[in-house]
């Protein structure tokens, strides 16, 4: 097999991965980097010139894995596109809000790049995507080669599969993006047990340790501890989120505590994106018996839209709950916004409950200390950091250990280290040399192909 990472900065971004099996030219995922902009948010596609591309496998639908999707099959027509029954409920509306987003980011940014992609393009897309169910092996052929495709259920998010493939006598297995333990929406990874020739894992939270006690009951249990503190405090808390994923995750998070009368009385806020994406949830619930999740939850919550106009610096004084994207506070987003005008009040607090890159705004917010100038350049802000900054061990990733055990047991030859910062693959890589010896470890060099 060889293999070449098209992410141009590698870590964490836009996350593709080019596998050549024999005559087979296979792509897995197509993402779109989330701090940088036009082209270069984008995979170098470079090396796929001139190669007739067999196979687009799609892992999950999180834009740092699908946001190029259409940039490549406008450049590779007749790819077909593989991903699971639920991901193929999801991905249209994912790439259609990204296209809304890019050009509303070419008016304000004047991005000539932008959009990468058009409604049009994605509608065009639309009859070469099909959905597969998990556990239900599916052979591709090439010119002279064929492949046995076969997804697994990874949690993370919901339709996120790993991807396991057999070809000729060898095992193939990339992990995806992959959480073990269940959500309250969704239930964690199956993965099949047992030796492969190469592994191909994930490793975004290799630089991070899960003290005792931090388990996810108890930090959800924290949670709401702290919202209902917050509140009674007379504040208001923010909770940044992902609008894939995340948002339905904490809105059933939220709906059990106050069915069991745990969550204090306040008024819940959430827009956007997520919200529309509960429908999505409901249906792939109904379809698929995968994902728990019913639109119900919305109005026995009594959720609220947020204002149209968010005033930068501005703290609304609601004593409320707001669940809004971005979950890095990225600029110019609501949960961005909002935290520009709660953060100079210590009668306020904003949690975080996901991963965040230290380059992001809400990475800058976690390493800022209490009384540190922190500015929102985006929303013209300077202020003080008077309110409570919580994060809470409730990563959609896979703690370091268990990826670590999972890798150890499969015995495989070769083990490739992705999605991860550098600190990250090389706490993966320092333990897999203790411990898996007999493996060869690789960390790839972007656009370097290797054989293995």
């Amino acid at each position: 097999m060889k293999l070449t990472d098209l992410n141009r900065d590698g870590g964490i971004g836009a996350n593709s991965l080019f596998v050549q099996l024999g005559d087979l030219r296979i792509l897995v995922d197509c993402g779109l980097h989330p701090k940088r902009v036009g082209r270069a948010a984008t995979p170098d596609l470079a090396p796929l010139r001139g190669v007739t591309l067999d196979l687009i496998i799609i892992t999950h639908c999180h834009l740092d894995h699908i946001g190029s999707l259409p940039v490549v099959m406008r450049e590779h027509p007749n790819t077909p596109v593989i991903m699971t029954t639920s991901s193929r409920l999801l991905i249209e509306r994912m790439l259609h809000n990204s296209a809304n987003v890019m050009m509303r980011q070419r008016e304000e940014n004047s991005i000539p790049d932008y959009p990468l992609f058009t409604h049009d393009d994605i509608d065009r897309c639309s009859k070469r995507l099909t959905g597969l169910p998990f556990n239900h092996p599916k052979h591709f052929r090439g010119t002279k080669d064929d492949v046995e495709i076969t997804f697994h259920p990874a949690g993370h998010v919901a339709g996120a599969a790993a991807v396991e493939i057999h070809y000729k006598q060898r095992r193939i297995f990339f992990t995806g993006d992959v959480l073990f333990d269940s959500q309250r929406t969704l239930p964690g990874a199956r993965f099949p047990a047992g030796h492969f020739d190469t592994l191909i894992t994930e490793t975004t939270r290799g630089t991070t340790e899960r003290p005792l006690g931090k388990e996810r009951v108890n930090e959800v249990a924290r949670l709401i501890a702290s919202i209902n503190d917050t509140i009674t405090r007379g504040g208001s808390y923010l909770v940044p989120v992902f609008a894939l994923g995340r948002m339905q995750e904490l809105l059933a998070v939220l709906h059990d505590a106050r069915k069991f009368g745990r969550l204090v009385e306040c008024p819940i806020y959430a827009s956007g994106l997520g919200v529309d994406l509960a429908d999505y949830f409901d249906e792939i619930s109904r379809k698929t018996k995968h994902v728990n999740f019913s639109r119900s939850i919305l109005k026995d919550l009594h959720l609220k839209p947020m204002p149209r106009k968010l005033t930068p610096g501005e703290d609304p004084q609601q004593k409320s709950l707001y669940v809004v994207s971005s979950g890095m506070m990225v600029e110019r987003t609501p949960s961005y916004t909002l935290a520009s005008g709660l953060l100079g009040h210590p009668r306020n607090t904003i949690g975080f409950v996901g991963y965040c890159d230290p380059d992001t705004p809400g990475g800058h917010l976690l390493a800022a200390a209490p009384g540190d100038e922190f500015i929102f350049e985006a929303a013209s802000v300077r202020t003080k950091v008077k309110a409570k900054i919580e994060r809470f061990e409730l990563s959609g990733h896979a703690d370091r250990e268990e990826l670590l055990e999972f890798a150890i047991q499969t015995e495989a030859r070769h083990i490739v280290l992705t999605h991860g910062d550098p600190a990250a693959r090389a706490w993966f890589a320092h333990q897999l040399a203790q411990q898996a010896p007999k493996s060869k470890v690789l960390d790839p060099i972007p656009l370097q192909t290797y054989t293995v």
